[in-house]
């Protein structure tokens, strides 16, 4: 198995965990997981949405095509049960699905060699996850398995 066939495996596999969670969820986007809060299913796929879209940013410097919803799902927002306070979910979802096929399909123009390839813009603190194009795309699958259990 070449590394780009089980980095596109990962994201596949993720991909489905998530979507299925969140597909669940969505008559109850904005319920909260627990009594004492946390993160409810809109914010969540907002967020993921912010991550795919940085994969480009990373790699090549491009703009975020999420990055209007970093107040609502960045990194230092706070998830409200308002779910007037957000894009629609149906948006939200559709947003993540276009930035996903985005990104395999990017991930499908590169050879392995390209994998190897360092990025033009790891994030700060984060410069080992997302050092070559190959590690940001894995990363990538990781983060999805993380936050949507099997």
């Amino acid at each position: 198995m070449q590394t780009k066939e089980a980095i596109k495996f990962a994201l596949t596999v993720s991909n489905g965990a998530v979507l299925s969670v969140i597909d669940e969820m969505s008559a109850a986007a904005t319920t909260f997981p627990t009594p004492n809060g946390g993160c409810h299913p809109l914010w969540v796929l907002g967020h993921l949405t912010l991550i795919e879209g940085t994969i480009p940013a990373i790699l090549f410097g491009d703009k975020n095509p999420a990055a209007e919803w970093q107040q609502y799902f960045g990194e230092n927002s706070e998830p409200v049960a308002d779910a007037n306070a957000y894009p629609p979910f149906t948006e939200v979802r559709e947003k993540y699905l276009q930035l996903r096929e985005h990104n395999l399909n990017l991930l499908e123009s590169l050879s392995e060699k390209d994998l190897d390839k360092p990025t033009k813009a790891p994030p700060k603190g984060r410069e080992q996850e997302f050092a070559t194009f190959g590690r940001s795309f894995l990363t990538l699958a990781f983060t999805k398995c993380c936050i949507a259990p099997t």
